[in-house]
């Protein structure tokens, strides 16, 4: 029931009420028409008391409606504002649970901010690691092309131009941050074969000086495979030949001893 309802049945109740009024009123008017006269000594008084009496219940029930009235008028503007207040409570409520969601959202976002963030950072970080090794890598090829090392596949090579026995071959090596050639594959054999003009004997860092026949690179791993010339290795002559030359045909065993070119190796990154 809305408010406009409710003031159309007070409106009906205090006109029921005065129609009840206005009822009473006529039907003590005729009894008193109707009544037997009174001695003269008593009509004057109890015609006041009536009359006094009538007024007297008409304003109680004037009063009573005018109550009534104004009851029912405080209860329908304490349900309207009750109604008001719950639903603005409820307006709030919703707010309240919107803002919590979007403050959760942001956080969620700050937190994926937060980790792209130092994603980026590390990123970065390895980055410029890339970017020193680079130059370093570059400074080393200028500086090592200079000086007349080649470059191959990431790797430094230096072919020498005087004599020296496999010793101070690998000690001259050795001195440059590098060691005799390890020649792993028929690829590299043929760079080596190429930079060296294909022709003359060049000192590569493999031997069997420690056990006879066992033959192991300069990094201490065991020769399995190799590209030795035919015929070789031989002990030409009953002599001790425990180190390898590199020439044309392919590998020879020698003696350690004597004087011939050398071929160095390093990694870029040395």
């Amino acid at each position: 029931m809305d408010s406009e309802d409710r003031i159309e049945r007070i409106v009906d109740i205090y006109i029921s009420a005065e129609d009840v009024r206005d009822m009473k009123f006529k039907k003590d008017t005729e009894d008193f028409n109707t009544a037997k006269p009174q001695t003269s000594r008593h009509t004057g008084s109890d015609g006041v008391k009536i009359r006094s009496s009538r007024a007297a219940g008409v304003c109680l029930e004037l009063l009573c409606v005018l109550l009534l009235t104004a009851v029912i008028v405080l209860c329908v503007l304490i349900h309207t504002k009750s109604t008001n207040y719950t639903q603005e409570r409820q307006q709030l409520l919703t707010k309240i649970t919107n803002l919590t969601e979007e403050r959760d959202q942001l956080l969620i976002r700050n937190k994926n901010l937060t980790n792209e963030r130092e994603l980026l950072i590390f990123q970065n970080g390895n980055l410029t690691k890339e970017r020193n090794q680079l130059k370093s890598e570059k400074n080393e090829l200028q500086m090592c092309v200079v000086d007349g090392w080649k470059c191959h596949q990431s790797r430094l090579y230096f072919i020498s131009s005087e004599k020296k026995n496999w010793t101070e071959s690998r000690r001259y090596c050795r001195e440059r941050a590098a060691d005799l050639i390890i020649i792993n594959n028929t690829e590299e054999q043929e760079f080596v074969k190429n930079i060296s003009g294909g022709s003359g004997y060049f000192w590569i860092g493999l031997t069997d000086i420690e056990v006879e026949g066992r033959w192991k690179w300069v990094d201490g791993s065991t020769l399995t495979s190799g590209f030795w010339e035919s015929g070789q290795p031989n002990n030409y002559q009953g002599k001790e030949e425990d180190c390898a030359l590199n020439h044309s045909p392919g590998w020879a065993d020698f003696p350690c001893d004597d004087m011939y070119k050398w071929i160095c190796e390093k990694s870029v990154l040395k």
